[in-house]
């Protein structure tokens, strides 16, 4: 027997692109159907839905650590355990505890050192972001959508990026509610908070903005009006990791800067924003649009 484990499977996203980051992806001998970080990891064999997993092919792989995240993979945990394998469950719903997953994660495979390096690099890569947001003209009011129906509010992850970026999310309150029933908002609620820009990404399904602009009374929120609806593709935004400290929070700081900047250009037509910008839905892409991953 090694002294770390050496055959892991990861059963979300997340920690197979720290193992990677860590320069351990070689541990790494099944991950979720769901990954697309790095892109390489895409070659392992595929063992898992998010709240499902194949068993059999788990078994097959003999693993001698599987990583799981939430209670929405505890029965999966249960059923792995039962079977007698080593299983670490992570639950990370903040900033600081994804920086603490890929810290222990380390620990777990025997880079510790790695893991305070990367980690280190990540709260310094943050520092500098909210550093330039600082500098923004002003702070948009956000709304990110994380479900379209019902209407979920963002995580807390997703929250305390939102202000990092230079953003004022319009559902702080909820930002503690760590299942997605517990954030479910009303329509009525949005436009009560007449967000300035809209953020959505739909667990993985594509954002359609007409869908958005549909919504009765929507057409009179800023956001709607202005233009200002964009789409940050799941995998980057919404996976507890590396993905979100890095290409997610650089793609809401991009957003979040285009509208704070837009809202210092006149424009003669709307003296009520005194703004213009390109009708967007996505950083990169209109909404309804999907990049490849």
């Amino acid at each position: 027997m090694t002294r770390f484990p050496s055959r892991i499977v990861c059963l979300t996203e997340e920690t197979t692109e720290t193992l990677y980051l860590l320069g351990e992806g070689d541990r790494v001998v099944g991950v979720s159907g769901y990954t697309v970080r790095p892109p390489e990891a895409r070659q392992k064999p595929r063992v898992s839905a998010f709240i499902s997993a194949k068993y059999e092919r788990i078994e097959s792989l003999q693993p001698d650590l599987i990583l799981a995240f939430s209670d929405l993979q505890a029965n999966i945990t249960c059923e792995l355990v039962k079977r007698g394998y080593p299983v670490m469950a992570f639950n990370q719903r903040s900033v600081d505890e994804i920086l603490q997953m890929i810290r222990v994660l380390a620990a777990l495979v025997g880079c510790a050192d790695r893991g305070h390096a990367l980690a280190s690099r990540l709260e310094l890569e943050l520092d500098s972001i909210r550093a330039a947001a600082t500098r923004l003209p002003m702070r948009p009011r956000v709304y990110f959508e994380e479900w379209d129906d019902p209407l979920i509010s963002g995580i807390r992850w997703v929250d305390e990026l939102i202000e990092i970026a230079g953003g004022d999310s319009i559902f702080t309150h909820l930002r503690d509610a760590k299942l997605g029933r517990d954030r479910i908002i009303s329509s009525e609620e949005v436009c009560a908070r007449r967000p300035d820009v809209i953020v959505a990404s739909w667990c993985g399904k594509a954002v359609r903005r007409e869908k958005i602009v549909a919504r009765p009374g929507w057409d009179a929120l800023p956001a709607v009006r202005d233009g200002h609806i964009y789409e940050i593709k799941s995998s980057y935004i919404l996976q507890p990791g590396p993905a979100a400290l890095t290409e997610g929070v650089h793609q809401l700081h991009r957003i979040i800067a285009r509208v704070a900047q837009s809202s210092t250009e006149a424009r003669p037509e709307d003296p009520v924003t005194g703004s213009e910008t390109p009708h967007a839905a996505s950083a990169d892409a209109p909404a309804g649009s999907r990049t490849s991953p």
